[in-house]
């Protein structure tokens, strides 16, 4: 067991004032939001040295996940990352001039555009999720397999009660 954090600190001054709370779901998420927060700008800075933002990961990342030949209609990635599209032209407007991506004609439908990751982006985001994956590995360091098979399982469950 660690010692105690500042979710604690919050969580036992509320018990000082309203011994009635329970404040395990405070706890929870609390620590939930603190992981997150942290990890967010961890991430921020991993992925800051290949040039590329978070939001813009998640762009490029989207369209190599998708596998050969990495190309998707802008409101499919829209969809998958749930932004506008407003939101998504901003974001492919900077990655088609970083050179990491670029928008052609739909073959298939004169009125669309297809999005699909150039060489020069296929390498870049090969190298940024192993950095990324890296930092998210040692946040992980204190936690063996099996805890971290536990706390994976547990985070879905959560999720699914997430309205």
């Amino acid at each position: 067991m660690t010692d105690k954090d500042p979710v604690d600190a919050i969580t036992d001054q509320w018990f000082a004032v309203r011994p009635e709370l329970d404040t395990a779901p405070m706890a929870v998420f609390g620590r939930i939001y603190r992981i997150s927060r942290t990890m967010g700008d961890a991430m921020d800075k991993t992925y800051a040295r290949y040039g590329i933002s978070r939001g813009e990961f998640d762009v490029v990342a989207t369209l190599r996940r998708s596998g050969t030949p990495y190309t998707l209609s802008p409101r499919q990635l829209s969809a998958t990352l749930m932004l506008t599209t407003g939101g998504m032209t901003g974001r492919l407007d900077k990655l088609e001039k970083a050179g990491l991506l670029r928008r052609s004609p739909d073959p298939d439908d004169r009125r669309g555009l297809r999005v699909t990751i150039t060489d020069r982006g296929l390498a870049l985001i090969d190298e940024a999720v192993e950095a990324g994956l890296e930092v998210q590995r040692a946040a992980l360091t204190g936690l063996d397999a099996a805890e971290t098979a536990a706390l994976t399982g547990l985070l879905r469950k959560v999720m699914a009660g997430v309205p």
